[in-house]
């Protein structure tokens, strides 16, 4: 028969076998009752949320993500919950930098956030009618705008690369390259600091633009019923930083 010393730290719980060997079993069980079932958010729940907690909830995801804690999840199980509907808490629209994982980075699993993605992070009209649909329709409370540093598409808008169809997708970034000048020094993408500026004109761009090209969205903002908010992701140490 298998022993165990356990001890416990914290809230950590060390097991060690002291005589015999696990069981494939055994390891498996042990695997599972350290996985947390967290529930997928039903419309009542949904609905009873403000848009500041949803916020909050983002704000906190995000501290436990840059302290390694983050939460673990039975993805069976949510997968199995969410199949008929879903009532995502916010919708997240970031870069398509592949060293930008939205779920992780608040921390949040599957049905919690709609994620819209495109290089730049700037918003059309695919993005404006991803955003109504995901609150309007699917009752978000939160849009959430988020930049990051050393962004490539922010790069190319700077340096005024022309290759393809990135030439046309770049003149979206340009308007926050024209009006970014308060940092001194060389305005191309060795200037970290006027990437930066750029970076956080982009997010500032389209937030006007969200509000400006959708009445639905303005309303629902005007009304207190949804929030809008702009951030940019810090790459170095995965802190999100709110603007």
């Amino acid at each position: 028969m298998t022993k165990y010393f356990t001890s416990i730290f914290g809230l950590f719980i060390l097991t060690i076998p002291v005589i015999g060997q696990q069981s494939k079993s055994d390891i498996l069980e042990i695997n599972r009752n350290q996985i947390l079932v967290e529930s997928v958010l039903t419309k009542e729940e949904q609905e009873a949320l403000t848009p500041n907690e949803v916020f909050e909830m983002l704000r906190a995801g995000n501290e436990r993500f840059v302290r390694s804690e983050l939460t673990a999840r039975d993805h069976s199980v949510q997968i199995r919950e969410s199949v008929r509907a879903q009532y995502p808490k916010a919708i997240v629209l970031s870069c398509v930098d592949s060293r930008v994982p939205v779920e992780d980075v608040f921390d949040k699993g599957i049905g919690d956030i709609f994620v819209a993605r495109v290089a730049g992070n700037f918003v059309n009209n695919d993005i404006l009618g991803s955003m109504e649909f995901a609150t309007k329709v699917a009752g978000a409370k939160l849009i959430l705008v988020m930049g990051h540093e050393n962004c490539g598409a922010i790069h190319a808008a700077i340096d005024d690369l022309k290759m393809g169809s990135i030439t046309r997708m770049l003149k979206n970034i340009r308007p926050a390259v024209a009006m970014s000048t308060l940092t001194e020094g060389p305005r191309n993408s060795s200037n970290r600091l006027f990437v930066h500026e750029v970076s956080e004109n982009n997010v500032r761009v389209a937030l006007k633009k969200i509000t400006k090209d959708s009445p639905i969205i303005k309303e629902m903002l005007d009304e207190g019923k949804i929030d809008i908010k702009g951030a940019v992701y810090d790459m170095d140490t995965g802190v999100v930083n709110f603007l």
